[in-house]
């Protein structure tokens, strides 16, 4: 295996766990805090209960998301240290800024954890929010980062030299507001759908109904809200994709030509050899419109563009028609929620909560489709239209040994989260 493949490869397969944790992480305090509210107002013992399980599932990810998220930070000087001798300068301000959210997280956690009976009750949950907050803060300043990969400002690039550098501007980046909102989004509609998921198949079995029923119903609102949100966040991040990488639009859709009032496909097989997409349902003049906003609004396709600096097109094809096809199913599973809100018979059904047992991991499933389209469909860049990713990885031999161990250890750590949670549940349907 070549050093680049083994270094795109160890960088994806951590992003992959990363993200995962990271997103619980930031969402969980918003459950837990909202639960710890209704304790305040109904002094209901069931939500004391459900809000301490769900603050030993918060700190059991911040641990794992702060691991995870420390072991990339190494593999970015690992990896590609020709991108952090320059980009480094120029991006330093959020990382340093998620620092200083991360350390914020901690010192509110520790509060938290260990403030039951010793600080005032309003303050005590305050901690709770500040955990969020601080969390969501740092899932910001993470993507900003990432952002400026997409869209690099707060420099002149002359000669080879970055210079003048501006790093407020480069965090400010053009990309930084739409990945972020989408992002931001994406996690709570993910974690939402997936700890509802796990709860409803309690209620599924006859476990501890009513308790499980109560946390279904906190972590489903905040999912439902987002995705129902989440095609707004999706327009305004297709629109600036048009703009500033039209390249990676054309690759989503798969589409080769440049053509006037261009049709959106839905599915279909990608046929490169043919240049074309079979089987697909074609929708005319919806990506011009979606695009654009005009229905025969001119959009680029792929062979417009020099063939070293296109993306592989079918990976990208097929991620965002993942993630497009499950983002609209949870939209339509978020709706079904507030409308069984009237239709309380529902919830006495086997049908309605097996629905979301189904739906538990769909949003994740969505949410690493969503990032494969983001950082597949930049390539050949690593900073666009800077620097290519071959240029950026290190000359040192020996890479491939380095991804065998971060899969040996990212595996290790996702199979002890798995036997902790479960361990959790057990706990929990057991308790009193």
């Amino acid at each position: 295996m070549e050093n680049l493949d083994a270094a795109r490869l160890q960088m994806a397969f951590t992003l992959i766990f990363h993200i995962v944790f990271a997103c619980i992480g930031m969402v969980m305090p918003f459950f837990m805090v909202v639960s710890h509210y209704k304790w305040l107002k109904t002094k209901d013992k069931i939500y004391l209960t459900l809000t301490k399980a769900w603050q030993k599932g918060v700190a059991i990810f911040f641990v794992t998301g702060a691991v995870s998220g420390t072991a990339l930070s190494f593999e970015l000087g690992l990896l590609w240290p020709e991108f952090m001798k320059h980009a480094g300068p120029i991006i330093g301000m959020p990382f340093s800024l998620e620092g200083a959210a991360f350390f914020v997280e901690a010192l509110a956690l520790g509060f938290y954890l260990y403030g039951w009976n010793k600080l005032p009750e309003k303050f005590h949950w305050f901690t709770g929010v500040i955990i969020g907050i601080s969390g969501v803060a740092s899932g910001i300043l993470v993507v900003a980062a990432n952002g400026w990969m997409n869209a690099p400002s707060g420099f002149d690039y002359i000669d080879g030299e970055f210079l003048n550098i501006d790093p407020i501007k480069a965090m400010l980046n053009p990309a930084w507001f739409t990945q972020a909102l989408h992002m931001t989004l994406a996690a709570f509609t993910a974690t939402g759908f997936a700890v509802a998921g796990i709860h409803a198949y309690q209620v599924y079995k006859g476990r501890r109904v009513e308790l499980h029923k109560k946390a279904f119903k906190i972590a489903i609102t905040f999912g439902a809200i987002a995705a129902i949100l989440q095609p707004i966040s999706g327009d305004i991040s297709a629109k600036d994709i048009a703009e500033r990488q039209p390249v990676k639009l054309a690759a989503m859709e798969a589409h080769y030509n440049t053509e006037k009032g261009a049709p959106l496909y839905i599915g279909g097989i990608v046929d490169t050899e043919h240049q074309e997409v079979k089987y697909k349902i074609a929708i005319p003049g919806m990506l011009s419109f979606l695009a654009f906003g005009d229905f025969d609004a001119e959009v680029k396709g792929l062979n417009d563009f020099p063939e070293d600096e296109r993306p592989n097109v079918s990976i990208v094809h097929y991620a965002f028609q993942v993630m497009v096809g499950i983002g609209t199913l949870l939209l339509f599973a978020g709706v079904l929620y507030f409308v069984s809100l009237k239709k309380k018979k529902w919830f006495t059904t086997n049908k309605y909560w097996l629905l979301f047992v189904m739906l538990a991991p769909m949003g994740f499933i969505a949410l690493e489709a969503g990032w494969i389209v983001t950082e597949v469909g930049r390539q050949p860049w690593i900073i666009h239209k800077v620097m290519r990713t071959k240029d950026a990885v290190t000359p040192m031999p020996g890479i491939v040994f380095s991804f065998y161990t971060y899969v040996a250890v990212y595996t290790i750590l996702s199979v002890a989260v798995t036997w902790l949670m479960l361990r959790q549940i057990r706990v929990l349907n057991s308790s009193n």
